[in-house]
C-alpha cells in the first residue's frame, strides 16, 4: 500500500467529532457518554510523476513546476494553453481523476506568503456564492476569534510581530492579485447576485441613495447595516480588473439578470 512520500504514513486522514456531535442514546454503566470515533477518511494525493502525498504534507513542500519529492515536471499544458498540475485526488468526497489542483495551490502558495489576505479571499468567495449574510458578518467581524498563528507571525527566534488586520473599508475594496485583479464587484456580477451587488453599491460607492430599491434599505436596516462616509474613499465602481474592465464591462459581456443596468452608473463611473 502507498504512503505518504514525505511523511512515510497512511494516506489517511482521521476527522476528530465535533464536541457537540450527537451520541447514541443512553450510557454505560460507568455513567460517562461514549466518546465517539474518528471518523477515517482517504487522504490521497497521486501525481502525474507516481508520488502519494497527503494534502497538506503537498501544501507545505509545495514547488510551482516540480514535485517535492522526486524533483520530476509535474505542469503540463492544458487544452486552452495554459498551465495545469494534474492528479488522482482521493479524499472525503470520493476519487476525482485527472484533477488540475494547480488553482488551490497557486492559492495556498500566496496565503503561504501572504497570510494576512485570506480573510480577503474568503470575502471574495462570498461575493461569488451570493452569500450576502456572510459578507456582513465578515465586515462586523473583528479578528476576535482568530487562531494566534494568523495574528501573529514569527521573525527569528523568540520575535513576535502582530498581523496586519484587514479592516471593512480595505475589505471592500480588495482586488484578488492571482484571481485577475477582481473586486468584489466583479466577483458579485460574474455570480449573478443582485443582492450582494447592491449592498457592495451600497457600502463602497457614492451611487446616489435615490437609484437604491426601498428593499435594499429595508434588507440593510434588517441586518444592521448602512452607508458610512464615501466621498473620500475609492469608489468601488472605479475598480478594474486585470483586463482592464469595470463591473459594468463584466455585466455587459454576462447579460442575463444585469439587462437594465447598462448606463446607469450603478456599476461603472
Amino acid at each position: 500500500m502507498a504512503v505518504c512520500v514525505t511523511c512515510n504514513n497512511p494516506l489517511i486522514l482521521e476527522i476528530e467529532p465535533d464536541d457537540d456531535s450527537d451520541t447514541e442514546m443512553g450510557e454505560p454503566s460507568s455513567g460517562k457518554a461514549p466518546i465517539p470515533e474518528p471518523t477515517i477518511v482517504p487522504d490521497d494525493v497521486h501525481l502525474n510523476c507516481g508520488c502519494h502525498f497527503h494534502w497538506q504534507c503537498l501544501l507545505e513542500a509545495y514547488q510551482v513546476t516540480e514535485c517535492p519529492n522526486c524533483s520530476q515536471n509535474i505542469s503540463t499544458t492544458s487544452s486552452s494553453g495554459g498551465p495545469q498540475v494534474l492528479c488522482n485526488l482521493n479524499n472525503e468526497g470520493g476519487m476525482q481523476e485527472n484533477l488540475d489542483i494547480l488553482p488551490l495551490l497557486t492559492e495556498e502558495s500566496y496565503l503561504k506568503a501572504y497570510p494576512e489576505d485570506r480573510k480577503a479571499r474568503a470575502f471574495l468567495e462570498f461575493c461569488r456564492e451570493g452569500d450576502v449574510r456572510a459578507v456582513i458578518a465578515m465586515l462586523q467581524d473583528e479578528d476576535e476569534d482568530e487562531d494566534e498563528d494568523e495574528e501573529e507571525i514569527k521573525e527569528g527566534e523568540g520575535e513576535k510581530t502582530e498581523r496586519r488586520k484587514m479592516g471593512p473599508d480595505e475589505l471592500l475594496r480588495y482586488q484578488d492579485p492571482i484571481g485577475d485583479m477582481q473586486s468584489g464587484l466583479h466577483a458579485a456580477v460574474q455570480a449573478g447576485s443582485r443582492e450582494v451587488a447592491w449592498l457592495l453599491l451600497l457600502l463602497a460607492s457614492n451611487l446616489d441613495l435615490l437609484q437604491f430599491p426601498a428593499e435594499v434599505f429595508q434588507e440593510a436596516e434588517a441586518l444592521g447595516v448602512m452607508r458610512d462616509v464615501v466621498e473620500d474613499k475609492v469608489d468601488i465602481r472605479s475598480l478594474r480588473d486585470s483586463d482592464g474592465r469595470s463591473a459594468e464591462d463584466l455585466a455587459k459581456e454576462i447579460g442575463g439578470v444585469w439587462r437594465g443596468w447598462e448606463g446607469t452608473g450603478r456599476l461603472s463611473i
